[in-house]
């Protein structure tokens, strides 16, 4: 199956600039199922934060990104006893409730431009973006952390390490919308 932005693709994302014509193809090999990304998009394709490189096999429950668009692969019947565990990676896709992730987007936001000298916004400027205290941005921060699982860091790199893994992870778009 191809998926890509041309209309005549398996699985056809043609609202997602990000996507590629022919981006990356998911095809079965015997009864598991794989991605195969050879280099056929320019910005990749992404599960739980890591990029694709040739062949992937897919387990039950991993998410793709492609472009700007996740894709959520279920396939029950590869989840019997003896099969691998999914990373806890793909739950924190799960597990953000709303406002974590209005917290998580407004802390991204500096690095939308691209700018190679951006740093994650203040938690002033997340209060005021959200209309919240800064004592509740600060405990959204400590339960962001601790799901992303930042905390052996030192604390003034620690907000870098999250807005990093968030892009890096697709969970915040380049141009989400301001609240």
């Amino acid at each position: 199956m191809t998926v890509g932005r041309r209309d005549d693709s398996d699985i056809p994302l043609w609202w997602d600039g990000e996507v590629s014509r022919v981006h990356v193809i998911i095809e079965r090999a015997g009864r598991d199922w794989m991605v195969v990304d050879s280099g056929l998009s320019q910005n990749g394709t992404w599960i739980g934060g890591s990029r694709v490189s040739g062949h992937r096999r897919l387990s039950d429950g991993d998410v793709l990104r492609v472009g700007r668009t996740l894709i959520s692969f279920r396939h029950p019947q590869a989840s019997d006893p003896g099969a691998t565990a999914v990373s806890d990676d793909i739950a924190l896709l799960v597990e953000l409730t709303t406002m974590q992730r209005r917290v998580l987007v407004a802390l991204c936001r500096p690095f939308a431009d691209g700018s190679p000298f951006a740093a994650p916004a203040t938690n002033q400027a997340i209060a005021d973006e959200l209309h919240l205290t800064v004592e509740a941005v600060k405990t959204h921060l400590r339960t962001l952390f601790r799901k992303f699982a930042i905390g052996d860091v030192p604390q003034n790199q620690k907000r870098l390490q999250l807005a990093e893994t968030a892009i890096r992870a697709g969970l915040v778009a380049e141009r989400e919308p301001q609240h």
